[in-house]
């Protein structure tokens, strides 16, 4: 087991792979040398180390404590083009990610980690089937790298899982977290080609429901590397305070010289306007990916700017998820990194061998 590969700093990943020699993380992040990742698979499979198994979708649980469990499926996801509005993108991508994945499934010929995809239940449905699936124990309990507990069911192909499919094939599903993954094995499918259900056609995909009490959504803050000081804020007197003044609204904290202040904005979404009213105008013509730090870490962010990394950090508040549904199934999207969604599905559970002369 491991992090999805883009969450994993590059300082980890030997620490990684010394914990054992079947770690995942020697098939996510091999570096440039994506045919050795392949040549790992194969023999990882041809020894016994992977398994696999009938045709069977997976019902993941993972606790976060304080009594709150998510529940979620793990299945195959048929690859459909943004346009037809059934899969929903929220954020830009950039180019460099989607070469660097492209070619390693081009060498696995696989998909390695499954993409989180949000749907709106709305139904007792599916949270009954997915009760149902748990019923019995689990194939596979495990922890994470946080040391959340985990737990895997596999479901063999039958009337559960047609069930289960019947009930999510009218639903939009949002990208919750595997934008440029998502582009990239889509644009893998269509130059693979096969059948309109050859598993090359589908992608590996842990799906939750928006409902879920399980599903956590963290902010995203971002630090200027440039730019001038934006006027006009309130006052604020400490990071906390800052934080809490921008709960529910859609405002901006900012930071910069030693001073706080919360930049009340004009329209729906705090990120989008935050982008639109003064980041984008700060930045003119000059480059997001080359002036925007990240971070979740909203202490961080004020170190950051403390010890001159950047010269400004804006703090945002956790977007809603409905809004946020909303702003896609109209065709909009946010700015990248807009959501962080909260504890990620790790990689090693299952994986999707994309074969276009097999059929799901």
């Amino acid at each position: 087991m491991a992090p999805p590969y883009d969450v994993i700093p590059e300082s980890e990943v030997a620490r990684y792979q010394a914990l054992s020699p079947h770690n995942v993380i020697r098939l996510t992040r091999p570096g440039t040398d994506y045919e050795a990742a392949a040549r790992t698979l194969t023999t990882w499979v041809d020894q016994g180390v992977l398994r696999e198994d009938r045709p069977s979708m997976y019902v993941h649980e993972v606790d976060l404590g304080a009594g709150r469990t998510r529940r979620d499926l793990i299945a195959a996801l048929r690859l459909e083009p943004y346009d037809r509005s059934v899969v929903l993108p929220h954020e830009r991508t950039h180019r460099g990610p989607k070469e660097d994945r492209l070619a390693l499934m081009w060498a696995t010929q696989a998909s390695l980690e499954p993409l989180w995809f949000v749907y709106d239940g709305h139904q007792a449905a599916l949270s009954r089937l997915l009760a149902e699936g748990t019923a019995g124990a689990p194939a596979a309990r495990f922890a994470d790298s946080e040391g959340l507990a985990q737990r895997l069911w596999a479901v063999e192909r039958g009337r559960l899982t047609d069930e289960l499919s019947a009930a999510l094939a009218a639903l939009p599903v949002l990208i919750a977290d595997g934008h440029h993954r998502y582009e990239t094995t889509l644009a893998y499918s269509q130059e693979v080609g096969g059948p309109a259900d050859a598993a090359s056609r589908f992608t590996l995909a842990l799906l939750s429901d928006i409902d879920d009490p399980g599903l956590v959504v963290l902010p995203t803050h971002r630090v200027m590397k440039a730019g001038i000081a934006v006027t006009g804020g309130e006052p604020a007197g400490s990071l906390a305070e800052t934080l809490e003044a921008i709960r529910g609204r859609v405002a901006a904290g900012v930071y910069r010289d030693g001073r706080f202040q919360v930049l009340p904005l004009e329209g729906e979404m705090a990120v989008v306007e935050l982008h639109r009213q003064v980041i984008d105008n700060l930045l003119g013509k000059r480059s997001a990916e080359e002036f925007l730090l990240y971070t979740r870490d909203a202490e961080e962010a004020v170190r950051w700017v403390d010890e001159g990394v950047g010269v400004s950090a804006f703090f945002l508040d956790a977007p809603d998820l409905r809004q946020v549904l909303k702003w896609a199934q109209e065709g909009k999207t946010l700015p990248q990194k807009s959501t962080y969604f909260h504890p990620k599905p790790p990689s090693g559970m299952v994986i999707h061998r994309l074969d276009a002369n097999r059929n799901l």
